[in-house]
């Protein structure tokens, strides 16, 4: 699923301009963000839950070469799917 996508649904549901529908997938996209930064979940209902969770710092192995690099502590997002989701797919 991409933004175009996105906006492409809401141009064709709402019946707006696609100037407009891109304009409201970006924001939707960026409150979506803001509410996982600020709480560190987003749920939507019948659809599933995107979770932030904190890595640690490790040793990982560059691919190519062989060598032993470090990879920083950072943060992911994990996705689990509603009960709801799984059922219709």
């Amino acid at each position: 699923m991409s933004k175009a996508f996105i906006a492409e649904v809401i141009q064709n549901s709402a019946e707006i301009t696609g100037v407009a529908a891109n304009r409201t997938a970006a924001e939707l996209i960026a409150a979506i963000v803001k509410e996982m930064k600020k709480n560190g979940k987003f749920t939507l209902p019948s659809f599933g839950t995107f979770t932030v969770r904190k890595t640690k710092a490790r040793k990982g192995v560059n691919p190519r070469t062989g060598e032993e690099i470090k990879v920083k502590a950072g943060k992911t997002v994990r996705f689990k799917a509603s009960p709801t989701l799984k059922k219709l797919v």
